[in-house]
């Protein structure tokens, strides 16, 4: 059996890999086609990639680590801040960010804080961008584990060798059209193996009277701040994920970039139910489960062997997608907002090209190695989320809708955001369990508010 889920997941990998060779072969031809696909990408494949980009390997092993350990009620709270986030986006954010030409949010944000802004947030960027992809690695190594019984230090590094070659080959262009086919993937997958899992766990009755009394509560044994704490990282990653802005920003038209993000925010609602209720039979199917990272493999490998494959397949698809799109997206700002910016500002679209596919590689030799820093995939999740959600997205949020907004006070809100997660995480090692979030996300609010405010009239006077 495990063979079978084996030829099934390497033979997605495979045909995805030609694929996009293919696509770089067809479409690529400079270093705008590259990055932004041309920016010609239509309606289908444009909202496919953004769920794909954003449904990473993390919503099957931190998230589904969150539904096994607290219960199916707990986490529709844990997930609710991603449908509010993307609904806030398809309407008010969409339209506004396709009018615009950048290739990066660094590149929006210095329109209003100035070029320091634009370096310190590339810096946040990357440190978050290379963390996200860091666990979508290790969800490739649990997988091949799985199904093979290799070691998952060695399936990870496999798994980085497949997403280097599909990012490096083709950019956006080998991005976008094999994440929509991913996106495909993924419901066929999910669809077929959601009754065949509850069966197994008893039927749907049986299923939920059996799950345990402390993982069927509303909060799931965490108190009220802690749950805010797993809730809000989301709303602040997805209102200022540079991703989706440059899916957006690839749109034929701010209109097609609108419609898109109302048909991500559909989607991503049902993929959401649909992974609450994959993973709860874990609950009751494997009580002692040693890793919870693991408990949507667990069920995928428990069901009949072709609908397992191709919910494996799905997951590899989920940590294939979002990989290739968080390493395309951190190399773009360490090119065009560092390299370009302040290093070579004579440089070519070949060299531009060149050092945007080097530096893929670079930053995935990176990821490899934060991924021993943290000892779950949720953990490291929540340090990603909250170091981009506090540092940048209530500055981004700001240039793009408050004419108050300083250069003084963006500048205290990226210091301050990306700070106090670096200080919370890393050095206090995550006080009462609260996740940095809490304390960063309101703390670069403020700092951006008063600060503002404090050199209102200061520029206005410069000004004058």
């Amino acid at each position: 059996m495990k063979t079978v889920h084996f030829l099934i997941i390497l033979g997605y990998l495979i045909g995805v890999s030609i694929y996009g060779w293919y696509l770089n072969k067809k479409f690529v031809k400079s270093s705008d086609d590259f990055v932004t696909a041309g920016r010609r990408l239509p309606f289908p494949i444009l909202v496919g990639t953004l769920l794909a980009t954003w449904m990473g390997s993390g919503m099957i092993t931190g998230s589904a680590n969150f539904v096994y350990s607290n219960g199916p009620i707990a986490s529709i709270f844990y997930f609710i801040g991603e449908p509010i986030g993307l609904l806030l986006i398809a309407v008010f954010l969409a339209k506004r960010v396709r009018e615009k030409t950048g290739y990066t949010v660094p590149q929006l944000i210095e329109e209003k804080y100035g070029v320091v802004a634009r370096t310190l947030v590339t810096i946040c960027i990357v440190l978050a961008y290379v963390g996200i992809t860091s666990y979508q690695f290790q969800a490739g190594g649990y997988i091949l584990n799985m199904v093979t019984g290799m070691d998952v230090t060695t399936g990870t590094l496999i798994s980085a060798v497949f997403v280097v070659f599909l990012t490096v080959v083709g950019g956006l262009v080998s991005v976008a059209y094999t994440d929509a086919i991913g996106t495909l993937i993924i419901f066929i997958a999910m669809l077929i193996g959601l009754p065949l899992a509850i069966s197994q766990a008893g039927g749907l009755s049986e299923m939920i009277a059996s799950i345990p009394v402390e993982k069927s509560t509303i909060t799931g044994g965490l108190n009220g701040v802690q749950l805010l704490g797993y809730m809000l990282p989301t709303i602040f990653l997805v209102l200022g994920d540079q991703n989706i802005y440059q899916r957006f920003g690839a749109a034929k038209d701010p209109e097609e970039a609108t419609k898109s993000g109302l048909g991500l925010f559909g989607l991503s609602l049902l993929l959401d139910i649909l992974v609450i209720a994959i993973v709860t039979p874990a609950i009751v199917l494997y009580p002692n489960l040693q890793d919870a990272d693991t408990a949507f493999f667990q069920v995928a490998m428990g069901l009949p062997t072709i609908v397992g494959g191709l919910l494996l397949a799905c997951a590899t698809a989920l940590f294939v997608t979002t990989a290739d799109s968080y390493l395309l997206s951190a190399s773009t700002n360490i090119t065009y907002d560092i390299w370009e910016r302040l290093i070579k500002k004579d440089a070519t679209d070949k060299q531009k090209l060149v050092f945007t596919r080097i530096t893929i590689i670079v930053l995935a030799i990176i990821a490899l190695a934060i991924g021993t820093l943290f000892p779950s995939i949720l953990s490291m999740q929540m340090y990603a989320y909250s170091m981009y959600g506090a540092a940048i997205t209530p500055a981004l949020v700001g240039c793009l809708f408050w004419d108050k907004a300083t250069k003084q006070g963006g500048l205290a809100s990226i210091i301050v955001g990306g700070a106090s997660v670096l200080i919370w995480d890393v050095v206090l090692q995550t006080p009462m369990g609260w996740n940095s979030i809490l304390i960063a996300g309101p703390l670069s609010i403020l700092a951006l508010i008063i600060v503002s405010l404090l050199t209102q009239n200061k520029n206005e006077l410069r000004n004058q």
